[in-house]
C-alpha cells in the first residue's frame, strides 16, 4: 500500500513554488524590465546597506538593500513598478549614493530582511553606530606616520571633547592600521585595560591601551559593524564589514573568542593593494623565476605551494594567476576566504553551512569546463586525489599544502592516499616559501659578522657549490669577504628597522630523477638529495644570498628557515 507523507509533500510543493518564482522573476527581469536578476541565497549582506531603510518600510515596499560598494547601493526589488520606489531612490541620492537595482524573488528578499534581527539594537539614524567614512580615515591617516602617532592623534582628538568618543577611537584605530599597512588589528581584553596591537610585516606591536570603561563599548561597536550578535559573549563568532576609501574596498574579517577578562577580537584587513603583487615582485630568484614562469604556462599539471599559515602562499598563487591570465582561459578558484577579487576569473568561497567545501567546490569546478583551477588548500585524501586526476585530464591545478619544505610534498601526497604510480605524471612543481622582513633602506647599518656567523655562512655556500649550484650567477663566492647588515630604526620604518617583506623560496621539479624515486615512496631526505642536481637554491641558500645582498638580516632569515637540517 502506498503511504503519503503530507509534511514531505507540502515541503516539496513549497520548494517547487520557490523554483518557479525564481524562474519567473529571472524571465521578467530580462524580458520586461531590463534590469539584472539576482539570487541572494549565497550573497553576504552588508549591515551598512540595511541602514538606508528600516525593516518595516523595506517589507512594505518589497525592497532590500544588500550591499554597499563604494558609492553604489545595491538594492533588490520584487516589483520595479511600485510608485514609492522613486522616493526611496531620491533619498539614497540625497545621501550621496547611487542606487543600483536588481530583481529578486520573495525568498531572496526574506533572506535579507532576516538580517535586520542582527542590527535590532541599532536605530536607522545610526546613533551609536560607527560611520566608517573613507574621507575621515584618510584625513586621520595623514597624521599617522609611526605607531607612536596613533596614541598622539588619539590624545589630540580626545582633548577636543568629542561627543562620539567610541566612534572616534575606532576611526583612529582603523586609520592607523591602514596608514601603517597593518595586516591585522588585535583587541585583547586584560584585567585592567583593552590592549590594541597591530601586526606589521608579520610581527605584533603594541599600539594603544583603552580603559575598561570604554573597552566594552568598543567591542560592542565592532560586533555591531561586523553583523555579530551583541549578547553572545561565551562563544566564538565570525563576521565582516567593508571600508571604502577613494574607490578601494578594504574587507575586514572579524573574529571573536571568549577570554578570562572578556572577548578577544581580531580584525584581518584585506587590502587589495597589499595582496595584489606581481610575480616579478615576489622575490623569486632569477633562475627559479624562469623555471616557474615556464611551468605555470603549461596546459596541464599540478603545482603545490607549501608553507605555514601567513607565509604568503595565497599571494603567490594570485600572482601566478595574474601572470597566466588571458581572456581565452577559463580560470576558477575555490578559496577560504576570497581575499582579493581578480578581474575575469570565476572565484568561489568555501561555505561549511552550505556544504560547499574544497572537495565539493573542486567537483563543481570540473563540471564548468575550466582550463585552470586554484584550490585554496589540499586538506584531505579525496581533494588530493581529485586534484591529481584533474591535472591528468588536461587541467592546470594550483593549490597549497602544509609541509615544512618542498621535499615534503611527495611523501605528504602519498600519505593522503595518492597513488605513487600516477603521481609522477601529475605533479609538476613542489614549491615552499617563507616570508622574511626586509631591512629598511634608509637606516640599515653594515656590520661585520661574528666568527660563528661567518663560519655558518661559508659552510652553507660551500655545500651549495659542492651540490653543483652556480653561485657566480649571483656574484657570490664561499671565499668572498662576508658583510652583514642589521636593523637600526627610523621614522620611515616605524623605528623598527624593517619595512615590508620578501619571499624565500625553494622548488623541486618533477624531473626524471624524481620520477624514478616516487614509486618507491621515498623519504624527504632522498627527494632532497635527488633535487640538488637540479641546480636550484633551497630556502636556506636563497636566504643567505638575500642576507649578503643587504636585503634582509641573518637573524631574520634564521627566524623563519631551518638552518640545521641534515643535507
Amino acid at each position: 500500500m502506498v503511504e503519503f507523507n503530507e509534511e514531505q509533500q507540502n515541503k516539496k510543493i513549497d520548494e517547487l513554488k520557490k523554483m518557479e518564482e525564481e524562474e519567473l522573476i529571472k524571465s521578467l527581469a530580462q524580458t520586461k524590465f531590463g534590469i539584472p536578476y539576482i539570487d541572494l541565497t549565497g550573497i553576504l549582506v552588508d549591515n551598512e546597506a540595511l541602514r538606508f531603510i528600516d525593516e518595516q518600510d523595506a517589507r512594505k515596499l518589497g525592497i532590500a538593500p544588500f550591499k554597499l560598494s563604494g558609492k553604489n547601493l545595491q538594492v533588490a526589488v520584487r516589483n520595479p513598478n511600485i510608485p514609492e520606489l522613486p522616493s526611496f531612490q531620491n533619498t539614497v541620492i540625497e545621501k550621496g549614493y547611487r542606487p543600483v537595482f536588481f530583481m529578486a524573488s520573495h525568498a531572496s528578499l526574506e533572506k535579507v530582511w532576516d538580517r535586520y534581527k542582527e542590527i535590532s539594537q541599532a536605530v536607522s539614524s545610526r546613533v551609536g553606530g560607527l560611520d566608517v567614512s573613507g574621507d575621515v580615515l584618510v584625513s586621520l591617516g595623514e597624521k599617522i606616520k609611526t605607531i607612536k602617532d596613533v596614541q598622539k592623534v588619539l590624545e589630540e582628538e580626545s582633548a577636543q571633547g568629542q561627543t562620539h568618543v567610541i566612534s572616534k577611537i575606532l576611526e583612529i584605530i582603523f586609520a592607523g592600521a591602514i596608514a601603517l599597512d597593518a595586516s591585522d588589528i588585535h583587541l585583547e581584553s586584560e584585567e585592567d585595560k583593552l590592549r590594541v596591537r597591530f601586526r606589521l610585516d608579520g610581527i605584533l606591536h603594541d599600539v594603544i591601551n583603552i580603559d575598561l570603561a570604554k573597552a566594552k563599548l568598543v567591542n560592542s561597536r565592532i560586533k555591531l559593524l561586523s553583523g555579530m550578535k551583541l549578547t553572545t559573549t561565551a562563544n566564538a563568532q565570525d563576521g565582516r564589514f567593508s571600508i571604502h576609501i577613494h574607490g578601494t574596498e578594504i574587507n575586514v574579517r572579524t573574529s571573536t573568542a571568549p577570554g578570562a577578562y572578556g572577548e578577544s577580537i581580531v580584525m584581518r584587513l584585506l587590502n587589495p593593494k597589499n595582496i595584489k603583487v606581481k610575480i616579478e615582485d615576489l622575490g623569486i630568484d632569477p633562475k627559479l623565476f624562469e623555471v616557474i614562469s615556464r611551468e605555470i604556462s603549461r596546459p596541464h599539471g599540478f603545482l603545490l605551494v607549501t608553507g605555514p599559515t601567513g607565509s604568503g602562499k595565497t599571494t603567490t598563487l594570485y600572482a601566478f594567476l595574474g601572470k597566466i591570465y588571458n581572456p581565452e582561459l577559463k580560470i576558477i578558484t575555490i578559496e577560504d576566504p576570497i581575499e582579493y577579487h581578480l578581474a575575469g576569473i570565476t572565484q568561489t568561497q568555501v561555505d561549511a553551512k552550505k556544504d560547499y567545501t574544497f572537495l565539493s567546490g573542486l567537483r563543481a569546478a570540473l563540471r564548468q569546463d575550466p582550463d585552470v583551477i586554484m584550490v585554496g588548500e589540499v586538506r584531505d585524501s579525496e581533494t588530493a586525489e581529485i586534484s591529481v586526476n584533474a591535472s591528468l585530464t588536461g587541467h592546470m591545478v594550483f593549490s597549497t599544502l602544509h609541509t615544512n619544505n618542498a621535499a615534503g610534498v611527495i611523501p605528504r601526497l602519498i600519505d593522503l592516499g595518492v597513488s605513487p604510480k600516477i603521481l609522477p605524471s601529475a605533479l609538476t612543481v613542489s614549491m615552499a616559501q617563507r616570508l622574511a622582513r626586509k631591512l629598511c633602506n634608509f637606516c640599515k647599518k653594515e656590520t661585520k659578522p661574528t666568527e660563528p656567523q661567518e663560519n655558518e655562512i661559508r659552510n652553507i655556500l660551500k655545500k651549495a657549490v659542492e651540490n653543483g649550484k652556480d653561485l657566480s650567477f649571483y656574484k657570490i663566492s664561499p671565499d668572498q669577504e662576508i658583510k652583514l647588515w642589521e636593523p637600526v630604526g627610523c621614522e620611515k620604518c616605524n623605528l623598527i628597522g624593517y619595512k615590508s617583506r620578501i619571499g624565500l623560496y625553494e622548488a623541486i621539479i618533477t624531473d626524471e630523477n624524481i620520477e624514478k624515486l616516487i614509486p618507491g615512496q621515498p623519504s624527504e631526505r632522498e627527494i632532497k638529495r635527488a633535487a640538488q642536481k637540479q641546480g636550484l637554491l633551497d630556502m636556506r641558500e636563497d636566504g643567505i644570498i638575500k642576507v649578503l645582498s643587504g636585503i634582509t638580516s641573518l637573524d631574520e632569515v634564521k627566524g623563519v628557515v631551518d638552518f640545521y637540517y641534515e643535507d
